[in-house]
């Protein structure tokens, strides 16, 4: 049985191109510097309090206001904020953890020494539910209420975005962008976002991409369409619903608040290939406040077919991992789109060579502000379409002011030095071409 599902595009669908095409060192694109205005850097890392590690994509926001941010596969983060939020606290929230909350002024100037440590939040045994409960019937719960518990009038969110592509460990393209973002009411039957670029940078690396050219279409619209709250189409539904297995994996605390974990598993008899993973359903009110899920690949030839447009003669390509995430942020009774993540693996095989090349996608994007006060549909012209590839609409960068006071998703240690690399090679190709 075939199933519509307009999340598909989400897959992040990869281009694979002809073998042996090249890709532009630079292309045109505004080079203009924002006004430079004065604001505090925020830094700190996030460990747990117990084994020292780093807490991934824990969330970190300003009281009382809109400003946000996550911390990145190092645990680090940082943040730009205007001098007015000086008086305000910094709360951070992670998955299972208790939330902290330490005031603005003490993370001033002192860099990555600010080391913040969460504690594990057990769930006391109060507020578990000692009845038989009915998973699919937490879901249909959330389902009925998604017009109640997510905003009812159009946001502007300020938003970073990230895409990289890696070929084995091997950073070779970078792009990143401020992304302004038009968020529709999610009680609206015409529910369509949309993004455009502010500004934005990009880097390749052209000699590590000469065998193969891989292009990620449409990733700054399919990491929004992963908001699942929005573009319930492929599992929250009553008619998506059918097409699931679904049992209770554990309860667990986010935002200070106890959780239902809910697992959830395409039924065997479907064919095609559908999502499998988990959602975090909070008890009182029935949001869904975070969200864990990939494509099940268990079929390798339908997967295949779903998440590769075009590729090479003589080449055999297999997704071999494709994995979602997505966060949402509680304010004043709603929650509010704040994050989300995919990122797609693939092993690529020539006839006639030995060893096998596996390339690894990844786009984020991170809402950093947000306002629902005159908030303005964008034009059809300026918003990114998904067949957009993002990399051609962005110049090449080496400038590390680059930001400004925007704020950024911290390059974890691979990726810095990944940026270190590229530009060098880009500066080094700059100068060959004014010698020429």
């Amino acid at each position: 049985m075939k199933i519509k599902m307009k999340i598909q595009s989400a897959a992040i669908i990869l281009l694979l191109a002809l073998a042996f095409q090249s890709l532009s060192a630079a292309l045109p694109g505004d080079s203009e510097r924002i006004a430079e205005q004065e604001f505090i850097t925020l830094r700190g890392k996030i460990i747990d309090a117990e084994t020292r590690t780093p807490l991934v994509f824990a969330s970190i926001a300003i009281t009382e206001s809109n400003v946000g941010m996550i911390t990145n596969i190092d645990g680090e983060f940082t943040l730009k904020i205007s001098p007015d939020l000086l008086s305000h606290n910094i709360e951070i929230t992670f998955l299972g953890y208790k939330n902290k909350v330490v005031p603005v002024s003490s993370l001033r100037d002192n860099g990555y020494k600010n080391t913040i440590t969460l504690e594990t939040a057990p769930i006391p045994i109060r507020e578990v539910i000692v009845r038989p409960l009915d998973p699919e019937a937490i879901v249909e719960k959330a389902i009925s209420r998604l017009g109640k518990n997510y905003e009812s009038v159009p946001n502007l969110m300020t938003a970073f975005y990230r895409e990289t592509i890696r070929k084995n460990r091997t950073y070779v393209s970078i792009g990143e962008a401020v992304l302004e973002i038009f968020k529709a009411p999610y009680t609206n039957d015409l529910r369509f976002d949309g993004a455009r670029i502010y500004k934005g940078r990009k880097s390749t690396d052209v000699q590590r991409m000469d065998t193969i050219l891989f292009k990620l279409q449409g990733g700054t619209t399919s990491v929004l369409q992963l908001d699942i709250a929005k573009n319930t189409e492929a599992i929250l539904t009553t008619e998506a619903m059918k097409y699931y297995d679904y049992s209770i994996t554990g309860v667990i605390e986010v935002d200070d608040r106890p959780h239902y974990v809910i697992g959830f598993i395409q039924k065997p008899w479907i064919e095609q290939p559908l999502f499998m993973g988990s959602l975090f359903i909070d008890m009182e009110t029935n949001a869904i406040t975070e969200a864990e899920f990939g494509y099940n690949l268990s079929d390798i030839a339908a997967a295949t077919a779903m998440f590769i447009r075009k590729k090479p003669f003589g080449m055999e390509v297999t997704p071999e991992i494709a994995t979602y995430r997505t966060k949402y942020r509680a304010q004043n009774g709603k929650w509010y789109f704040s994050y989300s993540r995919a990122e797609v693996r693939f092993k690529v095989k020539w006839k006639r060579k030995l060893f096998n090349t596996f390339y690894t996608t990844m786009s984020e994007v991170a809402v950093t502000d947000r306002t629902d006060q005159e908030v303005i549909k964008f034009a059809g012209r300026e918003k990114v379409r998904y067949s957009d590839i993002f990399s051609e609409k962005v110049s090449a960068f080496t400038d590390p002011d680059f930001w400004g006071d925007y704020n950024v998703i911290e390059p974890d240690q691979s990726i810095e030095s990944a940026i270190r690399r590229l530009s060098r090679r880009l500066k080094f190709s700059d100068r060959q071409d004014l010698d020429e």
